[in-house]
């Protein structure tokens, strides 16, 4: 397509395999991120993370960690993480500087008690629904910047009721049916998420995910970059 040169002139400028000081104070401040996975067949998800200002945690220039709540039981993110440990990260500051950051690493699943023993300081959440169950700890590869030309600029709005219904299972709180897919679904067919062909042997392989985090040795191997700086470039 014609861009190799403006490419290879950005990664030059803008990639780096760490977080320097203004990229973390950036992710320290940051009250969402998006997170992309694949699992080990290479089909894709993208979920939202939200939390207060902090809740993601920059463990030093090289390590990310977020907590891991409640959520609908399908444990996407995490499962993809058991199979392909490569993950994306994108924050995007709407509100301040209008400005993204771009952490692309390698992520492993960490039980709450050992993040805790390791990295003191850690403040329990006193909302049943933000309690975290596991970590994200990631080894950051590469971190740049989304320009800021296409961002649009936006304001906080006041709340609308008494707070967030965190940790509810109350199917209007949640957000009902809004796009209508229960409506449709019977249309669908039975939907028997492959290759758990069962309720019960899907909550089984999200309860094993879990325990799987909770039985991890402490160590973690050394994480070597597989970014773009050690790839093979001729002169």
């Amino acid at each position: 397509m014609g861009t190799t040169e403006r490419a290879d002139r950005f990664y030059a400028d803008q990639v780096l395999d760490r977080l320097n000081t203004r990229m973390r104070e950036f992710a320290a401040r940051q009250e969402m991120f998006f997170l992309a996975t694949a699992d080990r067949h290479g089909e894709c998800d993208n979920t939202f993370r939200a939390g207060p200002p902090g809740f993601l945690h920059v463990l030093d220039e090289r390590t990310l960690a977020y907590p891991e709540y409640r959520g609908n039981g399908v444990q996407a993110s995490l499962g993809n993480i058991e199979e392909n440990p490569h993950v994306g990260i994108l924050m995007m500051d709407f509100l301040q500087d209008r400005i993204g950051l771009h952490v692309n690493g390698t992520a492993r699943i960490v039980a709450d008690e050992e993040m805790r023993r390791t990295h003191f300081g850690l403040a329990y959440d006193p909302v049943p629904g933000r309690r975290a169950q596991v970590w994200v700890e990631v080894a950051v590869e590469e971190a740049y910047i989304h320009c800021a030309k296409h961002i649009p600029h936006l304001r906080k709005a006041p709340p609308r009721d008494a707070g967030r219904a965190w940790g509810t299972d109350d199917f209007k709180r949640k957000g009902g049916d809004f796009f209508g897919a229960a409506a449709e679904a019977a249309e669908r067919g039975t939907f028997l998420p492959p290759p758990r062909a069962t309720p019960a042997i899907w909550r089984a392989e999200a309860e094993r995910v879990l325990e799987r985090a909770e039985r991890r040795a402490p160590a973690a191997k050394e994480q070597t970059f597989s970014g773009w700086f050690n790839r093979s470039v001729s002169a």
